[in-house]
């Protein structure tokens, strides 16, 4: 909220991919005023959706070791790169990203999504919200599609059977014109 504040915006559409989409959803829930709507990307509603290998490696005991030979972790996520994204560039971004990550923002992070239940609140947001998912998501559960239409049946859901976790990566194409239309209608008052 402080960000926002910062900016001195008021409201806004808010977009998040994976973590960030459940903080957009949190923010919808905690601050409606804020939100205009939400679109989700990836993002689990339940943080025990989250890949088995994410949920260990948010644990102390593995997080440790990853970043004490953080060369070699990063060497691996090179190579599992493919089966997380198709793009190309996808390795070096993810490179970049994790030379920028330390190991107390990397566990207070998972930590924290990895007990995140959004189910009960769910019904407080009041505005439009859009979930994306790639049927092939490997980091968090591509079934979450279901637990949000649950939650919010009013939820406009958009499913990509060849893409991962980076939809927005793995199909651009098709991605960026479903955002836009959603995003570019408009909305007279917020709903339930």
């Amino acid at each position: 909220m402080a960000y926002l504040e910062q900016l001195g915006i008021v409201s806004a559409p808010l977009v998040g991919h994976s973590m960030g989409g459940t903080v957009s959803l949190s923010v919808a829930i905690q601050h409606p005023e804020r939100a205009q709507k939400v679109v989700i990307i990836g993002s689990p509603v339940v943080g025990s959706s989250l890949a088995v290998a994410l949920k260990f490696a948010g644990r102390p005991w593995v997080a440790k070791p990853l970043f004490t030979f953080f060369p070699v972790f990063r060497a691996a996520m090179r190579l599992a790169s493919p089966f997380i994204c198709r793009n190309p560039r996808f390795p070096e971004m993810m490179d970049r990203d994790l030379s920028k990550t330390t190991v107390e923002s990397f566990l207070t992070s998972i930590a924290s999504l990895r007990y995140t239940d959004l189910r009960p609140d769910m019904e407080k947001i009041r505005v439009p919200v859009m979930g994306m998912f790639g049927d092939r998501d490997n980091i968090v559960s591509p079934k979450q599609w279901k637990v949000l239409k649950d939650c919010r049946p009013t939820a406009r859901i958009e499913r990509y059977p060849t893409a991962g976790h980076f939809i927005m990566m793995d199909e651009p194409k098709i991605f960026m014109p479903v955002l836009k239309d959603f995003l570019d209608q408009p909305v007279a008052q917020p709903y339930g």
